[in-house]
């Protein structure tokens, strides 16, 4: 072993006033040395499944994989668009056999706890359920909380239940830019149930409606008088409202919202061609009402079909989407366009100053185009 040193601003002249030393590490044998000279830190890549694997996985009911084609569709990334397109084309044919439920509500309706009621007693009766719940995104850092696996606990261990928490990511309406891709992703992997809870909602956040079947508001007891429920809004296209948490000492005011909402109805234009859209009542709780709720939902979907409704729906629900997918990627292709990079920060700071006005930026992006 070679001489202990001592280090270099310890007095050659004093060495035992310095106690410490410099020692060569040793080796143990069979021991390899891990550490190189020079070498950065690497972030272990992580293997990203082919379009293939991803197909085959979300057929088979592969939650994983399931759960990584939303992932996929969801990214901004540049290089997950076409992986994403391809995956969607390839799974398109297997997907549209399921009922089409949005549900939605002002905060603290209780949209998570009917869900779990309502889907639990769905995976009962032997359907496979999916959750697709929207949350809310920070304005200030852009993250969600995404804990409504932790909301729905029962479901969420059902192994016939599926939950899937994605942020609204700034998308207005209370949905997800890509809801309606994840929706065919679900019904491709056999999920014959879509359960789409949205963000609680105003009166005119309504792009739900045009995303599923059945339309489903979620109403509290004491919400306001008649003349606010007869604004024209989001209640004029629900197919159903539920009062919900009737039960204990609510249950008799529950029942009075139920026949005043009913009133309001009355004067209103049914949301959907031959159906008649009801006030009912709901506790999650107790579990009154659920059974019923499902019965009106396959009364809906059974007299859809037979009279045309269901399917110019779903026609309808495509139509959208393409609109959807042609604003998203005119918008995408804007804002990342070099040119627009290059002059927008240019513009952003003569506005701002006061140097441009407004109406003259509509000249300089028309070149663009």
């Amino acid at each position: 072993m070679d001489e202990d040193k001592k280090p270099e601003w310890s007095d050659a002249n004093e060495p035992n006033k310095c106690s410490s030393v410099i020692r060569k590490g040793l080796v143990q044998e069979g021991q390899s040395s891990s550490l190189q000279k020079n070498v950065r830190f690497q972030k272990r890549s992580s293997s990203e499944a082919s379009v293939e694997e991803l197909y085959e996985g979300v057929l088979s009911g592969d939650r994983g994989l399931l759960a990584r084609s939303i992932t996929l569709v969801e990214s901004n990334a540049e290089q997950h668009f076409q992986k994403a397109q391809n995956l969607l084309q390839k799974l398109l044919t297997h997907s549209g056999n399921s009922i089409r439920i949005g549900i939605t509500g002002v905060p603290g309706a209780g949209k998570s706890t009917f869900i779990e009621a309502f889907g639990t007693y769905l995976c009962n009766l032997g359907h496979r359920v999916a959750v697709l719940a929207i949350d809310p995104s920070s304005k200030v850092s852009g993250g969600s909380i995404l804990g409504d696996k932790t909301r729905m606990e029962q479901l969420a261990r059902n192994p016939r239940g599926f939950i899937r928490p994605s942020p609204a990511a700034g998308k207005l309406g209370g949905v997800h830019r890509k809801t309606r891709e994840a929706m065919l992703i679900c019904e491709a992997a056999g999920f014959d149930v879509i359960l789409v809870e949205t963000v609680g909602v105003g009166q005119s956040e309504v792009i739900i409606r045009d995303m599923v079947d059945f339309f489903l508001l979620l109403v509290l007891t004491g919400a306001g008088d008649e003349l606010q429920g007869m604004k024209k809004g989001i209640m004029e296209l629900a197919d159903a409202l539920i009062v919900h948490k009737a039960d204990g000492t609510n249950k008799q005011k529950a029942e009075q919202t139920r026949k005043e909402y009913n009133r309001i109805l009355h004067f209103l234009q049914p949301a959907t061609k031959g159906w008649s859209t009801k006030a009912y009542t709901c506790s999650s709780i107790s579990g009154e009402g659920i059974e019923a709720i499902w019965e009106i939902v396959k009364a809906y979907q059974k007299k859809g079909k037979e009279t045309g409704v269901f399917e110019d729906r779903r026609n309808g629900q495509k139509r959208e989407w393409i609109y959807s997918m042609i604003t998203d990627q005119l918008q995408y292709s804007f804002f990342r366009h070099p040119d627009v990079r290059l002059m927008l920060p240019q513009l952003e700071n003569e506005v701002m100053a006061g140097k441009k006005q407004l109406h003259p930026l509509s000249i300089h992006f028309s070149m663009l185009i």
